[in-house]
């Protein structure tokens, strides 16, 4: 999920949604989403994150952890947006079709278990590399290397999936429309299209910083045998979030210092996995959820 580094109130995250984009600021959300008739519908929500409620969660490492739960909630919302206007529901004649609806709590389950998930890529590794009997650093290098070759696996499977195909196209082109909008780029297509699929500061980049700082953590900590192992793998994934939160907002502060580039390089390669070329009619829903959030975040700071 990118972030514009020109001013902190002009941040700029973003997701792809099915059929569409969703672009993310402090205080706002759109998402775009073109419908089966070829038209986009654009949904508009105010945001007051809860960092602003409860001061204590915008600290440091605090607000990466709650920054990802946040977005897990927002992002299935956007989801749920998408898969309700881009396909066509059936519905009794004289009725309305259709909507898929879910509150609080049904969310709530869905962000479980994609933290259930997590924690199965934490774990599976961990019980391998004991498996094969591996010790010390080796051991952990060794999980880290299972749990990255897990999730490329993941990747490749399901984007054998042709609508998937199509979300890791929108995928870059919600890239192309941030790096265009960071670097004051006219937001058109033929403007926008030059520009690259990959971003620095995109979550894919994240998922590999977490990747790292596992490796790290991991070996640091003392071998209090199995089941304690085993714990803090579960335990610390908070922790490594929050850290990563941080290392990520750092490669954005200074994301033209040649050790960034150098640290950031293998992220952005992970993104070529995550991120396809997108078309000259999904620059346009990408180019105008920025467009959109863009003149709500300025009129915001007029007022």
């Amino acid at each position: 999920m990118p972030n514009s580094t020109k001013e902190p109130s002009l941040a700029f995250g973003g997701q792809a949604l099915i059929e569409g984009v969703m672009i993310r600021s402090r205080k706002h959300m759109v998402a775009c989403v073109r419908k089966p008739n070829k038209e986009i519908i654009t949904d508009v929500q105010q945001l007051t994150p809860y960092s602003e409620k409860h001061k204590t969660l915008s600290l440091p490492f605090l607000r990466g952890i709650v920054n990802m739960v946040e977005s897990l909630y927002l992002g299935f919302k956007g989801l749920m947006f998408s898969a309700n206007n881009a396909f066509e529901f059936e519905s009794e004649e004289g009725k309305e079709p259709e909507k898929l609806e879910f509150g609080v709590a049904e969310i709530a389950l869905v962000i479980a278990g994609v933290i259930g998930i997590t924690a199965v890529f934490f774990l599976v590794p961990f019980l391998l590399s004991t498996w094969l009997g591996l010790k010390g650093l080796v051991f952990t290098v060794a999980e880290a290397v299972i749990r990255l070759t897990m999730f490329v696996a993941y990747l490749s499977v399901i984007s054998l999936w042709s609508q998937y195909k199509r979300v890791l196209m929108y995928h870059g082109a919600e890239h192309k429309a941030i790096n265009a909008h960071e670097a004051g780029a006219p937001m058109d297509v033929e403007h926008v299209k030059p520009y690259s699929r990959l971003h620095p500061r995109c979550g894919t980049s994240f998922l590999f910083i977490v990747l790292i700082i596992s490796i790290i953590l991991f070996t640091l900590m003392p071998n209090l045998g199995f089941a304690i192992n085993l714990a803090y793998r579960l335990l610390l994934i908070p922790v490594i979030a929050g850290i990563s939160y941080e290392l990520l907002r750092l490669s954005g502060k200074y994301k033209d210092s040649p050790i960034t580039k150098v640290l950031v390089a293998p992220g952005l390669a992970f993104q070529r996995l995550t991120t396809r070329e997108p078309t000259d009619d999904m620059l346009e829903v990408s180019i105008k959820a920025v467009t959109e959030v863009n003149k709500l975040t300025c009129s915001t700071l007029q007022v």
